[in-house]
């Protein structure tokens, strides 16, 4: 067999496993999500079908494939059938480039499906790109529901994504390269970027919870004002391909922030002082990354209120593209000026954490100078109204 033909069907196979690990960990996921969920909020949460509920997602497969599914009068049946394919596709295309682990560590190959030069810029526009599979379905639904949802995600990917953007852009300074593998490189050899690094990585995650639709940026399918967005019309297996991309985007913005503030693959170094050699063990210690910054994802969804689409724009726009925007000129002027002055990389995880800290104890006033309402467990904004003329 010629080698490019082995090496094409290696990929293939490694391709073909990543997706099927990728849906176990979906149907999974909505069963530990609900049991979490429930937890939090003093109740059992499903626990009927098989031993403590385990075969739930299972009966949740068989219900939508069985389904009827529906078809939409006035829909355009083309894009309406491939844009849920579009957004599946593109969120498990996006997770083959986290690398995890070192070359030929697994069985003798590499663990990962592709390796690109330009691998964070690669996954970041490929997870742009799922924004076409919500928008187009919402579009081609033909129903009013649907296409308010799809402009509220798009209105909402544009927004965060140049936040996402600038605020892993002063990472790239440092490293000096957009392989993925040089930044985890980079962090076994200086330290984990979230220490140096902790204000960038403060607004990625919240651009994470924007650009995945999560709590408490879920505006494009807000049950209480848009029925379900964008998936209004959908039904059956077309509605689940959709539910599928999100806990897929969800895994894959949990592995990105695990790669490029957590060390990636590499556990904590100190730790071979234990154990010879446990820190570089693939894979291992990138699902529990992964399996923790999951855990955060269903646990905000627990704790914050949905924003109203006018605070969700303004945070965008007014607070977070500023705030990385400065830590981009904070990166720049370490390296211009701090480095070659003989300054450590110390100097800059100072400087982002004073950042932050004074991002915390200003917030109130930040949120007056952008016009950012502070959000009050009640749901809405903590302005005082105006009492009507006519008393209570």
């Amino acid at each position: 067999m010629p080698d490019w033909l082995a090496a094409l069907l290696i990929t293939v196979l490694k391709g073909v496993l990543v997706a099927l690990a990728l849906l176990t960990t979906f149907a999974y996921m909505t069963l530990i999500e609900r049991r979490l969920l429930a937890r939090m909020q003093i109740r059992l949460g499903p626990n009927r079908v098989g031993p403590m509920g385990l075969l739930q997602p299972l009966a949740d497969a068989i219900k939508s494939i069985f389904k009827e599914d529906l078809s939409v009068s006035g829909a355009d049946k083309l894009v309406y059938t491939l844009a849920p394919i579009v957004a599946i596709g593109m969120a498990l295309t996006a997770f083959g480039g986290i690398p995890a682990g070192p070359p030929r560590s697994l069985f003798g190959e590499n663990p990962w499906v592709y390796n690109l030069d330009a691998g964070l810029l690669a996954l970041l526009a490929l997870t742009s790109v799922g924004v076409y599979g919500i928008f187009l379905g919402g579009w081609a639904s033909g129903s009013k529901y649907p296409v308010l949802g799809a402009l509220r995600s798009s209105a909402q990917m544009i927004s965060y994504e140049l936040g996402m953007g600038l605020s892993v852009l002063g990472l790239l300074m440092l490293v000096g390269s957009t392989n993925l593998l040089d930044i985890v490189g980079w962090q076994a050899a200086n330290s984990w970027m979230v220490v140096v690094q902790v204000f960038a990585f403060a607004l990625f995650i919240v651009s994470s919870f924007a650009e995945v639709n999560r709590t408490p940026f879920d505006l494009p399918e807000a049950e209480q004002e848009l029925v379900a967005g964008y998936l209004t019309e959908y039904s059956a297996i077309k509605w689940a391909l959709f539910q599928m991309a999100e806990y897929v985007n969800m895994i894959t913005a949990s592995a990105l922030m695990a790669t490029l503030f957590f060390g990636g693959w590499r556990g904590p170094a100190f730790l071979n002082g234990v154990i010879p050699g446990i820190a570089d063990w693939p894979l291992v210690w990138l699902v529990l990354k992964i399996a923790f910054f999951l855990f955060v994802f269903i646990w905000i969804r627990a704790t914050l209120p949905r924003l109203r689409y006018d605070q969700l724009m303004r945070l965008g726009w007014k607070l977070v593209l500023p705030l990385a925007l400065g830590n981009t000129i904070l990166v720049a002027f370490y390296l211009a000026f701090l480095r070659p002055a003989g300054w450590g990389l110390w100097t800059l995880g100072v400087l982002s954490l004073l950042a932050l800290g004074v991002l915390f104890v200003l917030s109130d006033r930040v949120r007056a100078l952008w016009n950012v309402p502070a959000v009050h467990p009640g749901g809405g904004d903590a302005r005082p109204r105006a009492r009507p003329a006519g008393g209570d």
